[in-house]
């Protein structure tokens, strides 16, 4: 089912060009009644305008130790930075503009100044290197950079090797060719840019678990179809929450989550001026009274010795994303909190999440059900839905789905219209879905399927065990044999004796064929930015 359609107004191609063909995409459904969204929409000025319409525009929006603006204040600064963009930077609609910064009010500001303008937003991660960078900037093309004034050395190395990016403005910085100066010379009037609900949003890079980064591609009805699913039927944030959080505004769970979701609802987010450590955020959530946290599961984990000690009162929603919710520590953070956390499963792909329960849905070891708007089923490699209980690759279907710039890895993610997000999963007889691993992290060992989130799991429940990882790796005799990358506690002697320890516990645990035959003591373990452990990197020699 497809959706109006509106002339793009787009000059600059480049992207439009460089999606799939059309008989690539998948199907897109907007079944709902919320899900009906205008042919000619911009999504900020729908965000702000929905503000208006609810006569929140004086309500607190975005918060720091510094300063706190208001909505009113927040889209009149937009306004002057779409102005900068449009007339002394000189872009067009289509171009697009590198973002790199933290979790600041700034970059905040610049990544919704970009999407106002009918420009596409290139948001990056603090960490990446000049290498990262580039190739960002080769495969986006983006001209202009709008970087946070402590970031700028590793972008300038990668602009010296990478001619198409022109210029570089710096933000949070109050000196003469920054960002704020520039801005202050406007006076807010920008005039309407009137795009297409077609019209391209933003590019999304993945977070790297896998490999290359693919840049995964929305559009300004994808974003607002995403605001009328998981955030209405099953967040339900209202004008009074208070949402903080790590996962970085550069990765899609943390843009929809720490940005555009608290728009939708009018509520406001707290960006800290200091890098979070968990228990800097325990005691932060009690000075700000946050009343939402999104994080993943391994922040909830150490966080939860934290909770206990001070306490959370304020605190009534935990959204747990990025990687898999083990249920130990879902069982950990209740004992800490008194919270059933909300997980979700979601993709850079499909711009969010479409598969979660709210508090008083959850089942045990499930993520939850399809969140209204989509429908997933459990499938064979013949595409064909399996019986309930099978384990099987998930397959999706909604509102929003994959759209890769210029890449072969779409025919992979795409098949016959529906979305493959890589992951194996079984769904019971009530419609709750179960995650087994990632499709291709899947353990077939003397015949016998492991998943390594469920050994993971049983390894964090004993009391030595601070992280873990567990994957695959082949053997002679059983095809593959389960090894686990384990962090140990503090004091907590790596020998051959906690091995065998270890190994005890997970045969009393699950199924004996489940135990890792092979156990490495490691120091820490491979993540990428976002948090989530990036096995193939374990797999490594």
């Amino acid at each position: 089912m497809s959706s109006q359609t509106h002339p793009s107004v787009q000059t600059d191609r480049f992207v439009h060009d460089r999606l799939p063909p059309q008989d690539q995409w998948p199907q897109m459904r907007y079944d709902l009644p919320e899900l009906q969204i205008p042919a000619q929409v911009n999504l900020v000025d729908v965000l702000f305008g929905r503000i208006e319409e609810r006569g929140l525009s004086d309500r607190p929006f975005l918060r720091s130790d510094r300063i706190t603006l208001s909505y009113a204040d927040a889209s009149e600064r937009v306004s002057r930075i779409a102005q900068v963009l449009t007339q002394d930077l000189g872009l067009v609609p289509g171009n697009r503009v590198l973002l790199r910064g933290g979790n600041t009010i700034g970059m905040a500001l610049a990544w919704l100044s970009v999407v106002k303008a009918g420009l596409v937003a290139v948001a990056t991660m603090p960490l990446l290197r000049a290498k990262e960078l580039g190739e960002i900037i080769h495969k986006s093309q983006a001209t202009v950079a709008l970087c946070d004034a402590g970031l700028l050395a590793e972008l300038q190395t990668a602009q010296a090797l990478n001619p198409a990016l022109q210029t570089i403005v710096p933000f949070n910085l109050n000196e003469p060719g920054s960002l704020a100066v520039m801005a202050a010379t406007k006076d807010g009037h920008f005039a309407l840019c009137r795009t297409s609900a077609d019209d391209i949003a933003m590019m999304a890079f993945t977070s790297g678990t896998t490999g290359t980064p693919k840049a995964a591609v929305h559009t300004h009805r994808d974003v607002l179809a995403a605001c009328e699913a998981w955030p209405r039927h099953v967040l339900k944030a209202r004008p009074e929450d208070v949402v903080m959080g790590s996962p970085p505004l550069a990765f899609t769970f943390g843009l929809g989550g720490m940005l555009i979701f608290p728009m939708w609802a009018g509520a406001s987010v707290y960006y800290p001026g200091i890098p979070y450590t968990p228990e800097a955020m325990v005691k932060l959530i009690n000075e700000v009274g946050a009343t939402i946290c999104y994080t993943a599961p391994t922040f909830y984990r150490q966080m939860a010795g934290f909770a206990k000690q001070h306490g959370v009162p304020t605190l009534r929603t935990c959204v747990s994303a990025g990687e898999g919710l083990p249920d130990a520590t879902r069982q950990l953070w209740k004992d800490a909190t008194g919270i059933e956390m909300t997980d979700g499963i979601g993709a850079t792909e499909m711009f969010h999440i479409f598969i979660s329960a709210a508090q008083q849905d959850v089942r045990r070891g499930a993520i939850g059900k399809v969140v209204p708007g989509y429908t997933a089923k459990v499938v064979g490699d013949d595409g064909k839905e399996l019986p309930r209980g099978t384990v099987g690759k998930l397959a999706v279907i909604g509102p929003t789905g994959c759209r890769y710039l210029a890449d072969d890895r779409q025919l992979k993610y795409v098949k016959g219209g529906w979305n493959y997000p890589g992951d194996a999963f079984l769904q019971d007889a009530d419609g709750y879905f179960f995650f087994q691993a990632r499709a291709d992290d899947m353990i077939i060992t003397s015949g016998y399927n492991v998943g390594g989130p469920e050994v993971e799991d049983a390894l964090l429940k004993h009391p030595a065990v601070a992280e873990c990882g567990v994957i695959g790796v082949p053997d002679e005799e059983r095809g593959m044999v389960v090894k686990a990358f384990i962090v140990l506690k503090p004091g907590q002697p790596a020998d051959a004796e906690m091995t065998r320890l270890l190994q005890d516990h997970v045969k009393s645990t699950l199924a004996p064929f489940k135990y890792p035959r092979q156990i490495e003591f490691v120091e820490n373990l491979p993540r990428t930015e976002t948090g989530k452990l990036q096995r193939f990197r374990l797999r490594q020699p």
